[in-house]
């Protein structure tokens, strides 16, 4: 099974994704700085992110269960399963350990973030996040442009929400606008490394895709859901299945 990985691996070095990948992940990153920009700017329009959590959840959630899991299990299948734990429990264990509390959206608990090294702690949260999502990104191209752009929507549709926690978070501890700004800004410079990483060593997606199955597990699951479980009413949940439903309308398209 790691032959047939292995194999996979080696063709899609030849084959033109390189440039897409990292486009799309540069696009990625940007959406981070826009979160932030939003918050910082008192945009009206921040309003709709919430809109974004849900959707992203559903998203995230199907195309990890439907297509990166089965995928790294195809790559991978001594390893898989572990490697997936890992990611999952590897960000569980960040977030309960380094990280204090903090949720998607603005930041309202100005009393959790008096100091700055805890709300530079959240930023070091969210960009081991980050870097994983670039790995999803780069990790996908490396086996196919359908699955590269599959797990660039995933990402995509969280990345706004993203931003505009972290920007929140700095400035809930005191920090500048730049600050704020700044911090989004590194948030998507993680995420383009992790593209790039994977672009530069293709062979890591045999570890890499099974890794950052488990984070995407973990962000949409643990993460996002329990957000759209705080807004009352069914208009989140509705949301959260259209997500899942927009999985599996693009999926009807995959080539075969």
């Amino acid at each position: 099974m790691c032959d047939n990985g292995t194999m996979l691996v080696k063709t899609a070095l030849t084959a033109p994704r390189f440039w897409i990948s990292l486009v799309l992940g540069l696009s990625a990153g940007l959406t981070d700085y826009l979160g932030g920009y939003l918050l910082v700017r008192r945009s009206p329009s921040a309003r709709a992110l919430r809109y974004f959590v849900a959707l992203g959840a559903g998203f995230m959630l199907a195309a990890a269960i439907l297509e990166m899991l089965p995928e790294a299990f195809r790559l991978n299948n001594r390893w898989a399963a572990p490697l997936v734990l890992a990611g999952y429990v590897g960000v569980h264990l960040l977030e309960h350990s380094l990280v204090p509390h903090f949720h998607f959206g603005e930041e309202t608990h100005h009393h959790e973030f008096l100091s700055a090294g805890r709300s530079y702690s959240v930023l070091l949260g969210l960009a081991t996040h980050t870097f994983f999502d670039g790995i999803a990104i780069g990790s996908g191209f490396v086996l196919s442009s359908w699955l590269g752009w599959m797990l660039f929507v995933a990402v995509f549709l969280h990345k706004l929400p993203e931003g505009f926690t972290v920007a929140s978070v700095m400035l809930a501890s005191g920090q500048g606008r730049r600050a704020a700004l700044n911090s989004s800004l590194f948030l998507g410079a993680t995420t383009l490394l992790g593209v790039l990483a994977i672009n530069l060593r293709p062979g890591w997606v045999m570890a890499g895709l099974p890794l950052s199955a488990g984070v995407t597990m973990y962000v949409a699951a643990t993460d996002l859901v329990p957000e759209v479980n705080r807004e009352p009413g069914i208009r989140m949940a509705l949301v959260f299945f259209c997500g899942v439903l927009l999985f599996f309308v693009l999926r009807a398209f995959a080539p075969a």
